[in-house]
C-alpha cells in the first residue's frame, strides 16, 4: 500500500495507471535462467527473474550482503531516514551524478560536492551476540552507531565515522570497523 501510495505521488500529469501484479521475483547466484537480469548492485548478488513464480536458491543473502555492505530496505534503509550517499548507494549503482532530475537529488549533490560524509554504512567484525538496531557505544558511553544485520561474525553498522576507532561495543558484542566506509566516493 505504501509503494503504491509513494508512486501514485510521482506520476504527475502523465497518462500511466497503476496496478498490482501477480508477478514475483526469483532470485539466485548459480546459472541464469532465461529472461533473468543481473543485479546491478553487485555481481555477487547474482540474478533476478521476473515470473509466475518466486523464492530463492538457498543462497545466504545476509552473508552475501554483510560481505559487500549491501543495504536491505527496511533494515539498513529506513524510509525518509536514510540518505543514500551514507549507505553507499554510489558504490552500488543506485545513484547517477551525470543523469537528470530524481527526488532527492538537491540534497544528495549537496552532500557529495559541498560536504564530507561524516556517517554511513561499514562492515564491521562482531564478536559477541546484539539484536538488529543495537547502538553502537563507545568505550566512554557515547553513542557512535547502529549495528544492522550479522553473519559469520561479520556485520554491517552505521557509523560515525569520527568515533569507529578504538573499542565500541553493541550490548553484549564487541564491534570492531573492518571496512573503509561504504559511503567513500570512489
Amino acid at each position: 500500500d505504501d509503494l503504491m501510495r509513494r508512486l501514485s505521488m510521482y506520476r504527475l500529469r502523465a497518462a500511466v495507471e497503476l496496478s498490482e501484479t501477480p508477478l514475483q521475483v526469483a532470485r539466485g547466484t548459480g546459472p541464469a535462467p532465461e529472461g533473468a537480469i543481473p543485479d546491478p548492485r553487485h555481481q555477487a548478488l547474482g540474478w533476478r527473474l521476473y515470473g509466475d513464480e518466486g523464492g530463492d536458491d538457498g543462497t545466504d543473502w545476509d552473508a552475501i550482503r554483510v560481505a559487500h555492505v549491501i543495504p536491505e530496505t527496511l533494515i539498513e534503509l529506513i524510509p525518509n531516514e536514510t540518505y543514500i550517499l551514507e549507505a553507499g548507494f554510489e558504490r552500488l549503482h543506485g545513484v547517477d551524478f551525470r543523469k537528470g532530475c530524481y527526488v532527492g537529488q538537491e540534497v544528495t549533490a549537496r552532500m557529495r560536492h559541498k560536504t564530507e560524509l561524516r556517517k554511513g554504512l561499514v562492515g564491521v567484525a562482531v564478536k559477541g551476540e546484539a539484536p538488529v538496531g543495537t547502538p553502537i557505544l563507545t568505550e566512554n558511553g557515547r553513542e557512535a552507531g547502529v549495528l544492522y544485520t550479522q553473519s559469520g561474525g561479520r556485520g554491517i553498522a552505521h557509523l560515525r565515522f569520527d568515533r569507529m576507532e578504538g573499542p565500541l561495543t553493541a550490548g553484549d558484542a564487541a564491534i570492531v570497523a573492518t571496512d573503509k566506509p561504504a559511503s567513500a566516493a570512489p
